[in-house]
């Protein structure tokens, strides 16, 4: 049997009368940048994430620096990001020339751990990124807590995460719309995907919002007239139009993914891979997940290395009310032996990726930054165990079987 990674084609199989017809229609529309459509998608994806004001742009690592430039980041300042995300979040901080500060990880939900977050807050601290990975929340109670107390804006990545619901001061809150700004990505292999890039920013704040919308189109308000020195990020009406279709199925697919990864959990319980509490609560405590001494998270994961323990990802929300408290852009396993067993399914037909390889404390561009390594203990876990597994809308639960017999044979 062959098990892609993800499998767009069936996607678009599924959408082809609605999605040719958008398409055309803006062919003969010819309103090719911004425009009706963008506006359109605007408004619906604002509704959708429960902010006042959405902005589409150009993509989601543009929607992270557009974000950072309306707060005026810049050299002499520092940013803090995760250490283990995709490069985007850190990028975003060095392009105009601030100092990204590398936060270690959660060891259960694998997002930037709060109390890390507190401890590299210094005067020269300019805004705090918490990435959304994999399609699960950062702890944002405890980390909202912690930037209002030092007045620090938070601006949240949620490039892997639109829909994800998290509990939120007694209420159930979607990302993007708990901190100053929420940025989006839609690259193809996002739960909600363009024909290309494309991306999203959204926001409460009015006059915000407005400054955005000025530094989308080069600063310019109104034509010819430059107020700020921006830049081009705005989002093709193509883009606007392929995603203003899909969008009607983004919760019946977050649902499907859902549905995978708990197939995923019981054939992984039920071949003794993992315990039926789910291994990474089991091996790594803390029923809920949060908050977590780093000390004990370190020597947890020392034991994991020492065990050859199968990890599986933790859905932490999943008793708070919240309908999409994990939408699985990924269902990322973890192993100390993550490279033979990603070669022995390779072998088997099953495609799976690593996300990601390398934190940035360990990038070269960034050895600048003289990182301390012993600093990142769970960010290098992630980094040598992780692997991710097929999980898109269409797996088949067979499919799903299969991947899992494989890794039980590598096992055994």
């Amino acid at each position: 049997m062959t098990v892609p990674l993800l499998d767009l084609q069936q996607q678009y199989r599924a959408l082809k009368p609605e999605l040719d017809a958008a398409l055309i229609r803006v062919a003969e529309s010819q309103v090719c940048v911004l425009g009706p459509e963008v506006e359109a998608l605007e408004r619906t994806l604002a509704a959708y994430c429960g902010t006042r004001f959405a902005l589409g742009v150009s993509s989601g690592t543009d929607a992270l620096l557009l974000a950072l430039m309306a707060l005026d980041v810049k050299q002499g300042d520092e940013v803090l990001v995760p250490t283990y995300s995709f490069f985007a979040t850190a990028g975003a901080v060095a392009r105009l020339g601030a100092t990204p500060v590398f936060v270690d990880a959660d060891p259960v939900t694998m997002n930037i751990h709060p109390h890390r977050v507190e401890a590299a807050i210094s005067p020269r601290t300019k805004a705090i990124i918490p990435v959304h990975l994999f399609g699960q929340s950062a702890d944002m109670q405890a980390l909202m807590e912690i930037a209002d107390r030092h007045g620090i804006p938070v601006v949240e990545d949620a490039a892997q995460a639109i829909g994800v619901e998290v509990p939120y001061r007694g209420a159930v809150r979607k990302v993007g719309s708990i901190g100053l700004m929420g940025c989006f990505s839609f690259y193809p292999t996002k739960n909600l995907g363009a024909f290309g890039d494309g991306g999203l920013l959204t926001t409460n704040n009015e006059a915000l919002y407005h400054k955005l919308k000025q530094l989308r189109n080069h600063g310019m308000e109104p034509r010819y007239y430059h107020k700020f020195v921006g830049g081009n990020f705005r989002l093709d009406a193509l883009q606007a139009a392929v995603l203003s279709v899909k969008f009607h199925h983004l919760e019946a697919w977050h649902a499907a993914r859902r549905r995978n990864a708990a197939l995923y959990d019981e054939a992984f319980v039920r071949s003794g891979l993992a315990t039926p509490e789910g291994s990474a609560k089991a091996c790594l405590g803390a029923a809920a997940g949060f908050p977590m001494c780093m000390q004990c998270a370190t020597e947890r994961l020392q034991r994991f290395d020492e065990h050859n323990t199968l990890l599986l990802p933790k859905a932490v929300y999943a008793a708070s009310g919240a309908k999409n408290y994990h939408i699985y852009n990924q269902y990322t396993i973890r192993t100390p032996r993550r490279d033979e067993l990603r070669a022995f399914l390779a072998e088997r037909g099953v495609s799976t990726e690593i996300y990601y390889p390398v934190p940035f404390h360990r990038q070269e561009c960034f050895a600048h930054l003289q990182a301390n390594d012993e600093a990142f203990a769970v960010a290098n876990c992630l980094a040598a165990h992780a692997l991710s597994l097929p999980i898109y809308p269409e797996l088949r639960p067979e499919q799903v079987e299969y991947v899992v017999q494989q890794i039980a044979a590598f096992f055994s």
